[in-house]
């Protein structure tokens, strides 16, 4: 069997690593894929005429590349081709692929919509407002504000269009930078505006093949661009974000007072199976979130959810017991959670896929490991270039950096790359540079196999957390 998986990044190796274990396959391809998308045996890059297909976008070349190739099976990682209608356009050509059809992604394409749903299939949600005019907004967040907030892009926007507000003012600024500045350009038209919840937050993922629906695991993920404690990195990246000199101590009293923000990203790594999800929990998400959204998505809206469904849940403690209430659904499975997870996960990728198109994942079971797995991520920090003092993500950063180390990292741990190029030598291509996996039977040893091999990695204004795996607050 030939597989094509789409993606760009360490998401998309992580699948294209777990189809390469599988005896039934042959040969994986990954379009748009990267440098490290040929770190692992039967895996390479999509190429058309020996190039490389351009982006997730560019569904004529990704269809032409599937047909050319002869794949068997298309796996689709991120959203954005999900909701360009790639699937639709596959299934055209009689090619089968994972993944939902373009009407069945408003779940995420549309945050205000999916509140609006969620609420009205009666699954549990924080307190919301949807808005579409910013001043209307601010004046909600100064009626309302009690104890933190948070503001959501309606659209796509990258896993970054979420800020957990700690103030008035942070909302507002928010507010702006979504709805004036067009920061996420039209995903910001309109806005959700929710309380904030306290408690554990939870990667959770499951498949469904549209009448059936299956846990997929889950993993703790850490958003936050520095650590807590980290105020020389924030110092840096607000040095190079505002064009301002700061001492350490003036970034760690703006900080406290709730003035300096932690910036949110697309993810800085993440742990699973997560630990605090037993299988008591798992199943009570299961009955009260993902096969509500399933079955009352096909009886509202008349369309089948085929593929993998991954709700961003916060257990919050009601009358002694957790209560999984949803903060948003996604169309697809988590990054960087599936560099975590996916490394678990002993059933035949390929078994699970098939029965997902088929329509039979009843007759399949889904086994992951018990072994523990820790993904930290190698970020592009705050450097100094011709262009000055760039903050480095999840702002402007340098790319085109050497990186060493690699190969001798792959001795510990599990190297999934989310923006490298290889010329001479590999070099970054972009904010998240490198996804680290250790494993082990414990946490702890899972965290010392990940730390222990990044330690071997180095480039030009590397940065990552080093919390990843602890139970800190996010």
């Amino acid at each position: 069997m030939k597989v094509l998986v789409v993606d760009a990044g360490g998401r998309g190796n992580a699948i294209a690593h777990a189809f390469s274990r599988s005896d039934k396959v042959r040969e994986v391809f990954v379009a748009p894929g990267n440098a490290g998308s040929e770190f692992f045996a039967k895996c390479k890059q999509a190429r058309l005429n020996g190039k490389t297909v351009q982006s997730i976008r560019a569904i004529d070349e990704i269809v032409k590349f599937a047909k050319t190739a002869d794949v068997d099976l298309v796996y689709i990682g991120p959203e954005e081709p999900l909701s360009l209608g790639l699937v639709d356009r596959l299934e055209e050509e009689g090619i089968p692929a994972v993944g939902p059809k373009k009407s069945a992604t408003i779940l995420e394409a549309s945050k205000c919509w999916a509140k609006d749903f969620l609420a009205k299939i009666g699954v549990p949600i924080p307190k919301y407002e949807n808005f579409d005019d910013a001043d209307e907004a601010k004046e909600f967040v100064k009626e309302t504000f009690s104890d933190g907030i948070v503001i959501k892009a309606d659209g796509l926007a990258a896993g970054k269009g979420v800020y957990v507000c700690e103030s008035v003012e942070e909302a507002c600024r928010a507010i702006d930078e979504i709805m004036i500045h067009k920061k996420f350009g039209e995903a910001g038209n309109r806005i959700v505006i929710e309380e904030r919840l306290r408690g554990i937050e939870v990667a959770f993922t499951a498949v469904s093949d549209g009448k059936n629906v299956k846990p997929f695991g889950h993993a703790k993920d850490y958003k936050r661009a520095f650590d807590s404690d980290d105020f020389e990195g924030l110092r840096d990246f607000y040095i190079g974000l505002t064009k301002k000199f700061y001492t350490r101590k003036e970034i760690e009293k703006l900080f406290k007072e709730g003035k300096l923000l932690n910036p949110n990203t697309g993810g800085m790594g993440a742990v699973s199976p997560h630990p605090a999800v037993s299988k008591e929990v798992e199943q009570k998400i299961m009955d009260l979130v993902v096969e509500p959204i399933v079955k009352k998505f096909k009886e509202y809206e008349g369309v089948e959810f085929k593929g993998v469904l991954y709700p961003v849940i916060m257990l919050v403690k009601e009358n002694d017991e957790l209560v999984p209430k949803v903060l948003e659904v996604n169309v697809r499975d988590c990054d960087p959670g599936a560099q975590a997870k996916l490394p678990r996960l002993e059933t035949d990728i390929v078994e699970i896929s098939m029965a997902i198109i088929e329509g039979e994942l009843d007759s399949i079971d889904i086994k992951f490991s018990d072994d523990y797995c820790v993904a930290v991520c190698a970020v592009s920090g705050a450097l100094k270039g011709r262009e000055g003092l760039k903050p480095g993500y999840p702002a402007d950063h340098y790319t085109n950096q050497p990186i060493s180390g690699i190969e001798d990292a792959m001795n510990d741990a599990i190297i999934y790359a989310n923006g490298i190029a290889k010329t001479n030598g590999y070099v970054t291509t972009g904010g998240r540079v490198l996804t680290v996996v250790g494993r082990d039977k414990t946490l702890e040893g899972a965290r010392q196999k990940a730390y222990n091999a990044l330690s071997k990695i180095s480039f030009p204004g590397m940065r990552y957390r080093k919390a990843i795996g602890l139970d800190v607050p996010e």
